[in-house]
């Protein structure tokens, strides 16, 4: 059964070591980031568990400006719960349990709680075999960014809620 809930401290070890196994090398966040995350913005950090096990997550943190390169945003210096702009800071589901469309009804789910949020955008980067998959998702191709995360080549999307 699939169950959709806010992070809790204590999620902060499973969702780091998801983390690491879905992302290549320096792209992950670190285990005091992701606890950082949870305890500013628990709203913006969607759990996916299935059968009282997490699987995937989504955190984020919202924005009056966007700057989808700044490094510091990914630590919500700067975040604001009240602006209107929600970044995403990752979409990740454990390798074991990808490809059963969890990415999907994530978010699903989170665009669902942002609007309920009142929140008029989502904004994310991702690497360019993911352009397509969030296509999918109604999600429109901004620019290539200027971000050099992790030393991978980022792309900007983001949705108009």
């Amino acid at each position: 059964m699939n169950e959709f809930r806010n992070a809790k401290p204590t999620d902060a070890n499973r969702c780091f070591e998801i983390e690491t196994d879905a992302y290549e090398g320096d792209e992950a966040a670190s285990l005091a980031k992701i606890a950082k995350r949870i305890g500013t913005y628990p709203e913006g950090f969607l759990i996916l568990e299935i059968d009282g096990q997490v699987v995937g997550f989504i955190n984020s943190g919202c924005a009056y400006n966007v700057e989808m390169s700044d490094e510091e945003f990914k630590e919500l210096i700067g975040h604001d719960p009240d602006a209107p702009n929600v970044v995403i800071l990752s979409v990740v589901v454990d390798p074991e349990h990808q490809g059963k469309g969890y990415s999907k009804a994530l978010l699903v789910e989170f665009e669902k709680r942002m609007r309920g949020r009142g929140k008029e955008a989502i904004h994310l980067m991702c690497k360019e075999q993911h352009v397509q998959l969030y296509e999918k998702f109604g999600y429109v191709y901004q620019q290539l960014s200027a971000s050099e995360h992790g030393g991978m080549v980022w792309h900007e999307m983001s949705l108009t809620l």
